[in-house]
């Protein structure tokens, strides 16, 4: 059984603290700077990479982050997770999100059936129902083909499946995939469902309804916001709405719905793309087979995070290295960038998944850690980001490392030729020389002109976006957040801190208020 300490309690974190820091300035310029970009680089599932060359690292810094992640047992740790140990101690469960898409150690059993078979047969079932969509055997009460598909659902319910359609809508339309256009409805806000059903032939709509428990009063408030527009529309809501629920939840096996997909409790929102909150979506909006190579490529990634050695374990060492920023070197924040714009959200999806997983103040037992954890995450695709936010991690007091995501190829294949390059070379050309920019830096009398570097950065690089890499990015930084959790001793698998604004909020409704929150809701007209 692994041992859960507290970082600060760690011999080799304090270590850590006393190793001598390195410039990034020098260590990056020359012929140096050369030499650990071919040095410091990690393959990944997929034939991607993790390039590290930029970071505030050297060899004595990794010798020091590898005592770390024996001393913290990152790797029993991770064992004990995927052979179904009760690593979220907050609610007393297993944490099983990989197991939808691999076999990873030991069978796991509990509530008395292999939970891998019933992963595979939820999917199976998502994947025969999406096919009798596509087929017609599944149509609206005239008959006709489903040609739309649209999402119910907040948290991570939507930020994982909506970054991953939006990735793959443009691949999937070049390469004949895209089976549904897919839409999202999320916010409470009545705009968002509104606009959404002015924007889709609702006779022709296939809703997915998806709440673990059955009772999330934004989605259940869109629920019938939705089955309002289809009454008025003379439509029966039964024949035109599906759900992701629980097997205990109210929402199951009632003959409101055409089907209802389940999952557990040992899957927490923002790691449930792999289960049928993103399935069902992506297989009816692209087809079966590609939800399955995301699954593919995740596996393979979490097949990666086995690795014993953390300078071989990309998820391992992006968690390191991230920790020696956050408390070692005091960085407050990271900024994901992914230079592609299929990505758009997938900086989204990872604010949910980071901050919401180690955004603690206290360990997995309850007690006080008196070390910071989590980062801020932001971010946007470049080369927006380089004409909005970029300036400040030029040239702002605050450093704050980046995490870019670079592709060798564009997804669709079109490109042109401009003043002798094309526009992915220069998509490329705009990563590399950002890197450098920002390790190096550039002296000039002119402070205003004046680039001090030591902006520490890595780099994830792939051939191309693809359903397999999609699925092994997605994998990768779970991964790095899981690993993270571990060394800072927290339950990287609740959210109690969402819960507190719930709870008002149903008071405020019920007029069951005082003080301050009554002002409020004066305010507010409520």
């Amino acid at each position: 059984m692994a041992d859960w300490k507290n970082l600060d309690e760690l011999d080799s974190f304090k270590a850590l603290g006393g190793v001598k820091r390195v410039s990034l300035r020098e260590v990056m310029s020359g012929e140096s700077g050369a030499e650990r970009v071919r040095k410091y680089s990690v393959p990944m599932a997929c034939g991607m990479a993790y390039n590290y060359a930029a970071k505030e690292v050297d060899d004595t810094v990794l010798e020091a982050l590898v005592k770390l992640a024996d001393e913290a047992q990152l790797q029993e740790k991770y064992k004990e997770l995927y052979n179904g140990a009760v690593i979220n101690t907050g609610e007393n469960r297993l944490v099983l999100h990989q197991l939808c898409r691999g076999q990873l150690g030991d069978d796991v059993i509990a509530d008395g059936v292999n939970k891998r078979d019933f992963y595979r047969e939820q999917q199976q079932r998502i994947a025969d129902f999406a096919d009798k969509v596509h087929n017609g055997e599944i149509t609206n009460e005239a008959g006709e083909k489903f040609t739309t598909v649209v999402q119910i659902g907040i948290g991570g319910s939507d930020l994982g499946p909506r970054a991953l359609y939006i990735a793959l809508e443009n691949w999937a339309r070049a390469n004949g995939k895209l089976f549904m256009d897919a839409h999202f409805i999320s916010n409470v806000d009545p705009d968002d469902a509104t606009a959404v059903l002015k924007s889709v032939d609702v006779a022709h709509a296939i809703f997915i309804l998806v709440s673990k428990s059955g009772t999330t009063l934004e989605t259940l408030t869109n629920e019938a916001f939705v089955k309002n527009a289809l009454t008025k529309e003379g439509f029966d809501p039964a024949k035109h709405m599906i759900t992701c629920t629980s097997e205990t939840s109210p929402l199951a096996k009632n003959g409101g719905y055409l089907d209802a997909f389940f999952m557990d409790d040992y899957i927490g929102g923002r790691y449930s793309s792999s289960s049928v909150v993103g399935g069902a979506v992506l297989s009816l909006a692209f087809g079966p087979e590609v939800f399955a190579e995301i699954l593919d490529g995740a596996h393979e990634e979490d097949e990666a995070a086995k690795e014993a050695d953390p300078l071989k374990n990309p998820d391992m060492l992006d968690a390191l290295i991230g920790v020696y920023e956050r408390n070692i070197l005091g960085y407050p924040a990271t900024a994901v960038l992914p230079y592609s714009q299929a990505l758009s959200r997938f900086p989204a999806h990872l604010q949910q998944l980071d901050m919401e997983s180690n955004g603690k103040s206290v360990n997995r037992f309850g007690k006080p850690v008196s070390y910071v954890t989590g980062p801020i995450i932001f971010g946007e695709p470049g080369t927006n980001g380089q004409h909005s936010f970029y300036q400040l991690l030029h040239q702002g007091k605050t450093i704050v490392p980046l995490q870019f995501i670079g592709f060798k190829k564009n997804q669709i294949g079109n490109d042109v030729e401009i003043q002798g390059s094309t526009s992915q070379q220069k998509l490329c050309a705009n990563v590399a020389a950002q890197i450098v920019a920002f390790a190096c830096g550039r002296e000039n009398e002119n402070l205003n002109k004046n680039f001090e570097g030591g902006r520490p950065s890595s780099i994830i690089i792939a051939d191309q976006l693809t359903p397999k890499t999609l699925g092994a990015l997605l994998a990768h930084y779970e991964n790095k957040v899981m690993f993270q959790g571990f060394l800072w001793n927290v339950n990287s698998f609740d959210q109690e801190g969402v819960q507190l604004g719930k709870t008002l909020a149903k008071q405020v409704l019920a007029h069951d208020t005082e003080g301050a929150l009554t002002e409020y809701s004066r305010l507010l007209n409520i």
